[in-house]
C-alpha cells in the first residue's frame, strides 16, 4: 500500500526586526518608527523586549510608498488606513459612499415586508434572492436595505407589481448600472488619475480625488437620469403605438396649423442628421448670425 503523501506544512510567519524590515522595504528604521507614530503603520508584535514585524507590515509599507508616490500626505494615508481597518468602504472615505439620505441603510422590519409583499406571499426564497442581489443586506439577524430601495418597493407594492418581477428587473438594472459605472471609472482612470500623479502643487491628493469623484458622480447621475427619461419617453411612445392609443395618420387636430413655440416643435419625431459641412457652417457662423 502506497503511503499517503503528507500535507504540505504551513510556512512559519516570518519575523523581522526593525532593521531587517528597513532593509526589506528600503526605508530607514527611523522612518518606520515615524510611520507608527503617524498612524500609518500598525505596531509590531512583542516578545519580551523584542519587537518583530511580519509580512503585513511589508504590505502596509509598500502601500504607503505607493500612495506617497501619488502625492498622498501621511495624514491622508492614515485616514484611509484607519477607515479601512474600521470597515468603511473606499467610496465612503472618498465622499461618495453611505451618507444620510436616500443612500443610507435602514433596518427592514416585518411590517415593512408586509407592506411590500402580502404576508401570505412572503417566502424566504424571495428575501434570500434580494440578499444575493445586494438589494438587501443581513446584519446581526436583521435585513437592511437602502432607504431609496425601501421607498421604491413601497410604491411598486401599491401598484401590485409581484416581488419576482421587481427582483428580475433589479438584476437587469444592476447589470446595466455596473456597466455604466465601469465606463465612468475607466474615464477617471485614463484621463484624471494620471493628472493626480503630478505633484507640482502641494494640494493633498485625497482631497483632490474626493472632489473629482464627487463631481464625476454627480455628472454621471445627471447623464443617466436624463438619458433614462428620454428612453422612457420613447418607450412610452412605442407602447402607445403598439396598443393603438395614438390617433391615425389621417387625424388632423384644429391646432395643427397654429404656430408652436420652439419647445413644442422640437417634440416631433423628426431628427435631421446634418453632414459635417453643415455642422462646420453652424460652428463658423457664430451665435450672432
Amino acid at each position: 500500500m502506497t503511503p499517503r503523501a503528507s500535507a504540505p506544512r504551513m510556512s512559519r510567519v516570518e519575523q523581522l526586526t526593525v532593521d531587517e524590515l528597513a532593509v526589506r522595504v528600503g526605508v530607514p528604521g527611523s522612518t518606520i518608527r515615524m510611520y507608527q507614530t503617524k498612524g500609518v503603520l500598525h505596531p509590531p508584535k512583542r516578545q519580551g523586549r523584542q519587537a518583530f514585524y511580519d509580512e503585513t507590515h511589508i504590505e502596509r509599507l509598500t502601500l504607503v510608498q505607493r500612495l506617497q508616490a501619488r502625492g498622498f500626505s501621511l495624514p491622508a494615508i492614515a485616514e484611509l488606513v484607519k477607515a479601512r481597518e474600521q470597515g468603511a468602504s473606499v467610496a465612503a472615505v472618498l465622499g461618495v459612499g453611505d451618507t444620510e439620505g436616500p443612500d443610507d441603510w435602514v433596518r427592514v422590519r416585518v411590517r415593512d415586508i408586509s407592506r411590500l409583499v402580502p404576508m401570505g406571499d412572503v417566502r424566504p426564497a424571495v428575501l434570500r434572492r434580494a440578499i444575493q442581489l445586494g438589494l438587501v443586506r443581513w446584519r446581526r439577524g436583521w435585513p437592511h436595505t437602502r432607504r431609496w430601495a425601501l421607498e421604491a418597493g413601497n410604491r411598486l407594492a401599491l401598484l401590485a407589481v409581484p416581488a419576482e418581477d421587481v427582483l428580475d428587473k433589479f438584476a437587469n438594472l444592476r447589470a446595466g448600472t455596473d456597466a455604466i459605472a465601469a465606463d465612468f471609472v475607466e474615464v477617471f482612470e485614463r484621463r484624471l488619475w494620471p493628472q493626480l500623479a503630478d505633484k507640482s502643487d502641494q494640494d493633498d491628493q485625497l482631497d483632490r480625488i474626493r472632489a473629482l469623484l464627487v463631481e464625476l458622480t454627480y455628472t454621471a447621475e445627471t447623464v443617466v437620469v436624463g438619458t433614462l427619461r428620454e428612453s422612457i419617453r420613447e418607450a412610452a411612445e412605442e407602447f402607445a403605438r403598439r396598443h393603438g392609443l395614438l390617433p391615425g395618420g389621417d387625424f388632423h387636430p384644429g391646432w395643427a396649423e397654429e404656430p408652436l413655440p420652439i419647445a413644442e416643435r422640437l417634440m416631433d419625431n423628426e431628427n435631421e442628421i446634418p453632414d459635417e459641412p453643415a455642422i462646420r457652417r453652424f460652428l463658423d457662423q457664430g451665435d450672432d448670425s
